[in-house]
């Protein structure tokens, strides 16, 4: 074989081992480091308290939706000085909130009036533009709530999809989604997370 095809070759080769899959950011990559990172995979909790609690939370989605599936219950009660407006309502578990959340009513109930239920995951639907700019990137996705059990079910409805922008910066070992700290230019997941507006 002659020198030049080797010289090529050799060439072509370390071309081909110096580039990472990671330097070049494409939708299938911004995809893997978004549903893989930690604040993505953050299972959502829902806490439920029992006891004296005020009318605005009695009132809210969350407990009317546990109410009309009879898991929870209220009697109107006189309100604690810590709560400032009345009505105020006495919430209970019933039978059949305790068999719905049987996984959670044992762990919790003799210690505390609150009690944290996971409820969903956030599952990426898909990858809908990027915009780079240098080493920075705004990476736009759209993303659901999964429910991960009965409670999920009912307090999320699995048809609403989210849009979010998050920020991507590229360092010297590929490209990485901004998870959380202060924002420089480019959001960060969390805040992406916390801005989902719904899509239209």
């Amino acid at each position: 074989m002659p020198r030049s095809q080797v010289a090529i070759i050799f060439v072509l080769l370390c071309l081909t081992v110096a580039c990472s899959p990671r330097d070049f950011l494409t939708r299938r990559l911004a995809t893997d480091l978004i549903a893989g990172s930690d604040t993505f995979k953050t299972t959502q909790q829902f806490w439920l308290r029992t006891g004296v609690i005020s009318n605005k939370d009695y009132t809210s989605p969350e407990y009317v939706t546990l109410r009309r599936r009879g898991w929870i219950t209220g009697n109107g009660v006189s309100c604690p000085p810590e709560i400032a407006f009345p009505p105020c309502w006495d919430m209970v578990i019933t039978p059949l909130g305790v068999d719905a959340l049987r996984d959670w009513v044992s762990a919790t109930a003799a210690s505390s009036q609150y009690m944290s239920v996971p409820v969903a995951q956030r599952e990426l639907l898909a990858v809908t533009g990027i915009h780079k700019d240098g080493s920075q990137a705004d990476v736009d996705f759209h993303w659901r709530w999964a429910a991960v059990n009965e409670v999920g079910a009912a307090l999320y409805a699995r048809n609403t999809e989210y849009g979010s922008t998050v920020g991507f910066i590229h360092y010297d070992d590929g490209w990485r989604v901004i998870e959380g700290g202060p924002a420089k230019v480019n959001p960060s997941l969390s805040d992406a997370l916390k801005n989902a507006a719904p899509v239209q």
